[in-house]
């Protein structure tokens, strides 16, 4: 089989498994919905670019083409754009609030201040989360990660990281490799 041939059999399968999540995502406005989409501009291939003011994230392949995922996004002034690069990847990953979060909303996580929470579904961070680092600083505990709510897709509703759907996050867990570059543009709006 030759690359072409591999690239196109895989894209035709990754097609009919995110169709087949489809069902669950209904309530997801098309431009939301997972898609295999032409970019308007080239992006490098390999990376993942998330556009806040549409809610959108993009999972670059060549030949200008992109997986596309809807998304939530970071509350106003929680949202941090810059260029990060996934320096670790979890299945069902368990949870423990930030310092920040505790002080914003003491009665919302104050309780997991201590313990946090195991991974599960009624974790925040879903089904599979990419863990967003940058050099020279580490872990800057901004997220890739699942919701089992989609509701909360389409919105700026988190404590500063992009969440997709529980389906869809363990599709783009398994397309995303570790070191990948993920730039998370300046909302305009």
């Amino acid at each position: 089989m030759q690359r072409r041939e591999f690239m196109t059999t895989g894209l035709a399968a990754l097609g009919a498994s995110l169709l087949g999540s489809a069902a669950s995502a209904q309530t997801l406005p098309p431009r939301l919905q997972p898609a295999l989409v032409t970019l308007r501009q080239p992006l490098p291939v390999g990376e993942v670019h998330v556009f806040p003011d549409h809610f959108q994230l993009f999972w670059t392949l060549p030949n200008q083409q992109a997986w596309r995922y809807g998304i939530r996004v970071g509350r106003e002034g929680l949202y941090e754009p810059g260029r990060y690069y996934v320096g670790a990847k979890k299945e069902w990953p368990s949870w423990k609030p930030t310092p920040g979060m505790i002080e914003r909303e003491p009665e919302k996580y104050a309780q997991f201040a201590e313990d946090g929470m195991e991974g599960g579904i009624d974790n925040p961070l879903g089904a599979r989360a990419l863990y967003l680092f940058e050099p020279g600083r580490g872990d800057t505990f901004l997220r890739i990660h699942g919701t089992s709510d989609p509701s909360t897709i389409g919105r700026a509703v988190s404590n500063g990281c992009a969440g997709l759907l529980n389906e869809h996050v363990k599709i783009l867990y398994d397309q995303v490799p570790m070191d990948t570059t993920v730039v998370l543009y300046p909302k305009m709006v």
